[in-house]
């Protein structure tokens, strides 16, 4: 591979890679020292539960919860960053604060036991609703692919946005789904767009054409001919060409 292309996907891998050394980092210092990091997850309609909205995404609870999560930010952070390097950290701020505050809103809590959600599937939620939706509002070719590969790969998320399993946060799912689809619509006029072909108001008829362009030819042809004749009215001169055929031609 080129080092262009290298420093190309480079690029485009950074900060999801940053990210994602960083979840690692909290997990495995959690792992080892126990310092219940998940307090800093969102608990939803508690002031401490606030400070759960920056740091909830950096937070997980085990090894499978992990793994799960880190292929699939890598990929759709990677695509956000290629497709939309313009406008990529407004859409990933917006995706993050809205999912985010609304799932403060309206997550599960009661006063018995308080209930703390965490972990980067809210992002992922996200990221795959705005790709999704992106390349349907921009009625864009190569977004619209992009778009069926994200609903390929991820079209089982689906499942994760009903809460059939207590101890998954689908409210986190489900805010983190609209939040994304919000931010697509809201930036569908800008970022890529799709190429716009545009074709003659009017259909040329050529053969109307070129009969048009004959008859100017013979006008023109026919203008000259008096005009030679009425600069020459002192003397006509007709030459005659006797043919074998018995036909008279002029010259």
């Amino acid at each position: 591979m080129e080092k262009q292309h290298l420093f190309q996907l480079f690029n485009i891998t950074k900060y999801p890679l940053l990210f994602l050394i960083i979840c690692w980092g909290i997990f495995l210092i959690n792992l080892e020292w126990n310092f219940d990091i998940y307090k800093l997850g969102i608990c939803p309609r508690t002031l401490s539960g606030l400070k759960g909205i920056l740091f909830s995404p950096f937070i997980h609870e085990d090894f499978g919860h992990i793994l799960n999560n880190t292929l699939p930010i890598l990929i759709l952070g990677s695509i956000i960053f290629y497709f939309y390097r313009a406008i990529s950290w407004p859409i990933i701020f917006w995706i993050y604060i809205i999912s985010g505050f609304w799932l403060w809103v309206g997550g599960r809590n009661n006063d018995v036991v308080l209930n703390y959600h965490f972990g980067a599937s809210i992002l992922i939620y996200g990221f795959s609703t705005f790709i999704f939706f992106s390349g349907v509002f921009r009625r864009h070719k190569s977004l619209m692919l992009v778009s069926a590969f994200v609903v390929f790969m991820y079209g089982s998320i689906i499942y994760g946005l009903f809460p059939f399993d207590a101890k998954i946060s689908w409210e986190g799912h489900l805010f983190g789904a609209l939040s994304g689809i919000l931010v697509a619509y809201n930036y569908r006029k800008d970022g890529p767009k799709a190429k716009v072909y545009e074709w003659p108001e009017d259909e040329v008829d050529l053969e109307a054409e070129y009969n048009k362009q004959l008859e100017l030819e013979q006008q023109q042809i026919h203008n000259g001919n008096t005009l030679t004749e009425s600069t020459t009215n002192n003397k006509v001169e007709i030459i005659y060409h006797f043919k074998g055929s018995g036909k008279f031609s002029r010259e």
